[in-house]
């Protein structure tokens, strides 16, 4: 039996602005397009791929978590050559600098849909 990771996927309130910030951060092609669903994937291959699907009722998760609160069940690791240079150009497409950062060669930063997501340098 084989299995195999195909997509990872974000629900968002605007699934066709969301995926434009991740291609434009990933550099990642566009494969389909609906107005309640996109595919990026990797030019290099097929999958895994990054999707997004509507959710209408979406809450963004708190950061760090809190009792009580919409938990982050799940985040992105972005592996980067430079995080300074990298979280700047992410904060100029959009994606927002948290303020607690829990170690220092990772930067969490969340897209402009709230979605936390991690860079950080080959290695770590």
């Amino acid at each position: 039996m084989t299995t195999t990771l195909g997509a990872f996927v974000l629900g968002t309130p605007d699934p066709p602005a969301l995926a434009d910030f991740y291609r434009a951060l990933l550099g990642w092609q566009e494969v389909e397009r609906k107005p309640e669903w996109v595919r990026l994937k990797d030019p290099e291959q097929e999958r895994p791929g990054l999707s997004f699907q509507l959710e209408t009722d979406h809450a963004a998760p708190m950061w760090p978590q809190r009792p009580g609160t919409q938990q982050m069940q799940a985040h992105l690791d972005l592996q980067v050559d430079d995080l300074e240079a990298e979280t700047e150009r992410a904060c100029a497409l959009g994606a927002t600098l948290e303020e607690y950062q829990p170690q220092k060669d990772v930067r969490v930063l969340r897209d402009p849909h709230g979605h936390p997501f991690c860079f950080f340098l080959p290695g770590d």
